[in-house]
């Protein structure tokens, strides 16, 4: 016999998707008997704020399961009515077809790409766990709560799920509940032919405390496997919850026909007659409605936690002040000072180093003032050089603040979506530039949710030399420029990766990457008003030094030099050029039509510079430009012959420079 509570997650499901015409009406209805016993016996949240700090974070990770959620919480209180519920799926509604972090309230992340949502969860449990390793005390828990996560076959088909598992094992994330929907069903059907594998067994080869073979209809039993999970603290848990997709259906639970159709008006009615659910669409009863009610638990548990806090705070004033700035997502109060004496420390040294060593010592400046900072590298480290020296190795069963990812680029990104979601922290990770393309769904989460983890990139080019076309990143900085709201930093020198670094951590709505160089670099010499305009995205790094400029020279990263180079060799023959440094396009492309038409004076001609595809830059040179480009993969061989034979050489920029001119 099923729960009429469940049941009630099950209609509004079912109904939500009929009325839509679109949607998934059997993961909900076979986890609503999963849903209701966490919800109610466990999970520890206050619907009338939900963003209580030391709330238990929940994680739909089969997202296309929409209307789980939003049942359970228009059910709970939250900020979320049954007409909101009728507009599922529809424009601007607080109800889309997965959920969205920042559209509804309760909702922790984005979901929807399978794997991501429990990839997310193991960076929400690391947070928590890091957090309270740096501020509880004895007595005081102020940080004190657990993550759970539903996720079905797809998701542990996916293999980011391989990633974040093991490493959440291997680290011993014991705050972290899992709930496998194992219904056996997929879009195409039972899926015995394409996912035999032993998830039990593979969990606990990741070091995993497991409960299978639970029945995921049975209530008493999903309690009991939830309390054997919470009592194991050294290890994450796997709660194998045996379900029917569509359970309670009059004919086609079980059926992959519930998977991602409505369930049509006649099975709906059959289905209320088999369920004795005695109410019409989007009815709901009063005594229902009160049974589910968790706004009174939840304020008298965010006012016993208040009480604790309070207490904490009188015994602990300096890091209960530095704990509530960090959840708040506050910078220190002394955070651009801090970065302008930076920036004249940085050019008073003058330095010819790699980008990527700029990038360092650039995180060595920031961490001074922000122990937010939690870094991390995809195995990588030495090379990526995003370590400094107060950092502190992550390991099992130990706090710190810097994450050993292991080769898991997809999963320490998404990781870093979680950490950031949960706040209190300010994530970083790197990896080489061209393995960016095994993060890049991660990526284009973080900037659908306008939240603001810092990608690191570095050996940025062809560069890179002897490791070849594999190693070599030709089209990935282009590409990342296409991500709506990235922004996207390639600096040319120690002192525009300081600024790409302070605007990363200075971003509220939106992620950054920055983009290093393997190979030294000269310090370029500015005025204070072009060190102010770095972080426009754009700028005249030097000004045609006689006579009026005839064109202007746009580059990036390592190729500043190479069209400073060029700039002084055209004077030298009567050609007079601007040079624009530009690290940032899509900052630029925010800044307002004077300031562009500034830099980049109508009328004259373009040329830009840049080791990458070509096609991106069109956009600011015209059809009448040039761009110096790489439209096609490198080669294995020494960087100062590569860039010799693809072009990027004074010479050839003097040339192009002069054809355009005399076109």
């Amino acid at each position: 016999m099923t729960s009429q509570l469940a049941n009630a997650i099950r209609f509004l499901s079912a109904d939500s998707v009929q009325q839509a015409n679109s949607g998934h009406p059997g993961a909900p209805m076979g986890m609503a008997d999963m849903a209701e016993v966490l919800w109610n016996q466990f999970l520890r949240h206050n619907p009338a704020n939900p963003n209580f700090v030391n709330r238990d974070r929940f994680v739909l990770s089969n997202g296309h399961a929409s209307m789980l959620i939003y049942s359970l919480l228009h059910l709970t209180g939250y900020n979320l009515s049954i007409e909101d519920l009728k507009n599922f799926r529809q424009w601007h509604s607080k109800t889309p077809g997965h959920p969205e972090y920042g559209y509804t309230d309760g909702v922790e992340t984005t979901t929807g790409p399978l794997g991501q949502g429990i990839a997310n969860a193991v960076g929400m449990a690391l947070a928590e766990y890091l957090l309270a390793k740096e501020f509880n005390r004895d007595g005081f828990p102020i940080v004190d709560h657990y993550t759970y996560v539903f996720l079905g076959d797809g998701c542990l088909m996916e293999g980011i799920s391989h990633e974040v598992a093991s490493l959440a094992g291997t680290l011993g994330l014991g705050k972290l509940i899992c709930l496998y929907d194992d219904n056996n069903i997929s879009i195409d059907g039972k899926i015995d032919n394409w996912f035999s594998e032993n998830v039990p067994e593979r969990f606990e080869s990741y070091g995993w405390h497991v409960v299978g073979g639970v029945d995921g209809h049975d209530q008493a039993a999903i309690k009991a496997a939830i309390e054997a999970a919470q009592q194991v603290t050294d290890k994450p848990s796997m709660i194998c919850c045996k379900t029917l997709i569509g359970k309670g259906a009059a004919t086609k639970e079980g059926s992959h026909k519930t998977h991602g159709a409505p369930l049509g008006a006649e099975e709906l009615e059959a289905t209320r007659k088999h369920l004795g659910w005695n109410y019409g669409p989007f009815e709901v009863p009063q005594e229902i409605y009160d049974a589910w009610n968790a706004k009174a638990k939840g304020a008298k548990m965010e006012n016993e936690w208040n009480e604790l806090f309070a207490q904490y705070q009188a015994k602990f004033p300096a890091e209960a002040a530095e704990f509530i700035r960090r959840m708040d997502k506050k910078l220190p109060e002394n955070f651009e000072q801090h970065v302008q004496t930076a920036l004249k420390e940085v050019c008073d040294k003058h330095e010819k180093i790699a980008t990527r060593k700029a990038s360092q010592n650039s995180i060595e400046a920031l961490a001074q003032v922000l122990p937010e900072f939690v870094g991390g590298s995809a195995d990588l480290t030495p090379s990526n050089l995003t370590d400094w020296s107060k950092s502190v190795s992550v390991k099992p069963h130990s706090g710190g603040n810097y994450i050993h990812y292991g080769v898991r680029e997809f999963g320490m990104s998404a990781i870093m979506n979680g950490l950031a979601l949960h706040g209190g922290v300010k994530p970083f990770g790197a990896t080489f530039l061209m393995f960016s393309e095994y993060a890049r769904n991660a990526l284009r989460m973080a900037a659908l949710m306008k939240i603001n983890p810092i990608f690191v990139y570095t050996h940025d080019s062809i560069g890179l030399g002897e490791d070849g076309p594999t190693h070599q990143p030709v089209e990935q900085t282009a590409s990342l420029r296409l991500i709506p709201n990235m922004a996207v930093w390639r600096p040319c020198d120690t002192a525009e990766s300081l600024v790409a670094w302070a605007e990363a951590v200075k971003a509220a709505d939106h992620p950054s990457c920055l983009i290093f160089s393997r190979q030294n670099l000269p310090f370029i010499s500015r005025s204070a008003q072009q060190l102010a305009d770095i972080q426009r995205g754009g700028y005249v790094i030097r000004a045609a030094e006689e006579g009026a400029a005839q064109a202007v020279i746009i580059a990036t990263g390592s190729e500043v030099e190479l069209a400073l180079n060029a700039q002084t060799v055209l004077a030298e023959q009567g050609v007079f050029v601007n040079v624009v440094s530009m690290p940032s396009t899509n900052v630029f492309d925010k800044q307002d039509a004077q300031y562009q038409a500034s830099v980049l004076p109508q009328g004259l001609p373009r040329i830009a510079v840049e080791a990458g595809v070509s096609d991106g830059w069109y956009k600011y040179v015209g059809l009448n430009g040039a761009v110096i480009g790489l439209d096609r993969f490198g080669e294995s061989a020494p960087a100062e012959l590569l860039f010799k034979e693809f072009g990027f050489t004074v010479d050839h920029v003097v040339e192009v420079v002069k054809n355009v001119l005399s076109a």
